[in-house]
């Protein structure tokens, strides 16, 4: 309280403060400390990790609320730039990929889900096998 902006531990405080709210299920309190996270991981010019992050844990939130297609365009940009950054194969590309296909699912569009499934879950198998939860 009190620091600047511009300091990295307000971003970390609320980073657990749109966790802990979206887990209590007060997910419109959430999604407003998700977007003003967002929004100050950019004016912080924070890591690409982290802003994935953000954003994933905002579709989760956009979902819940029923804004279903807002939560695909964010998980299709997720999984896009999980896959440029982190290859085909890499954990956190499958689980972007998983819910991605979720999403599509959510509207219907059985066809795209099963397409993205039909790619990625035997690079899951190999990477993962078959006793991770993903797969």
């Amino acid at each position: 309280v009190g620091r600047p902006e511009t300091e990295w531990p307000r971003l970390g405080a609320m980073s657990v403060l749109g966790n802990a709210l979206f887990d209590v299920e007060r997910y419109e309190d959430a999604l407003s400390v998700q977007e003003a996270e967002l929004s100050m991981a950019r004016r912080l010019d924070a890591s690409e990790e982290h802003i994935l992050v953000v954003r994933s844990n905002l579709a989760s939130t956009y979902e819940v609320l029923g804004r279903d297609e807002e939560a695909l365009v964010l998980r299709r940009d997720v999984h896009s730039r999980r896959v440029n950054r982190d290859g085909e194969e890499h954990t956190t590309t499958l689980i972007a990929a998983n819910n991605y296909a979720l999403s599509l699912m959510h509207l219907q569009r059985y066809q795209e889900a099963k397409s993205l499934l039909r790619r990625t879950l035997p690079v899951a198998r190999r990477v993962l096998g078959d006793d991770d939860e993903t797969t």
